[in-house]
């Protein structure tokens, strides 16, 4: 298989095999009007398979979004043609409207404006809870 290369964009590198589609569904890529090209299970002697997505526009990505799905993500940022940037990514200690609150009595669900806030609260677990009501997220 073949893909182009791109001149000024992002490739974002390192995803679990099998976690690329939800991080493309929840960056919103299918409403970029640019190229994005998505790698599904590609040899990795690193990881074994992985996933990757090389988009070809000069946007911003929510690294947030990142890193709660798949931690050990890179960034690589691509000007000209060449990588002038590669970004690790790592848990966020925050997450804001990323994933809801579950808990049907929480003021987030029923307070529409209110954003839906997630703090970290067990890094080795990945654990985060939601601000308002403390409730774990699933």
């Amino acid at each position: 298989m073949t893909i182009d290369e791109i001149k000024n964009g992002i490739v974002i590198d390192h995803i679990t095999a099998g976690k690329g589609m939800k991080i493309y569904s929840l960056l919103n890529l299918d409403n970029l009007e640019c190229s994005v090209a998505f790698i599904k299970n590609a040899p990795s002697r690193k990881m074994g398979r992985k996933d990757i997505i090389k988009i070809d526009a000069d946007i911003t990505v929510d690294t947030d979004i990142l890193g709660y799905i798949d931690p050990d993500i890179t960034v690589n940022i691509i000007k000209d043609g060449k990588n002038v940037e590669k970004k690790r990514i790592a848990l966020p200690e925050k997450l804001t409207n990323v994933i809801t609150c579950k808990n049907p009595r929480c003021i987030s669900g029923t307070e529409q404006e209110l954003p839906q806030i997630f703090k970290l609260t067990d890094k080795e677990n990945r654990v985060y809870r939601c601000l308002y009501c403390e409730s774990k997220a699933k």
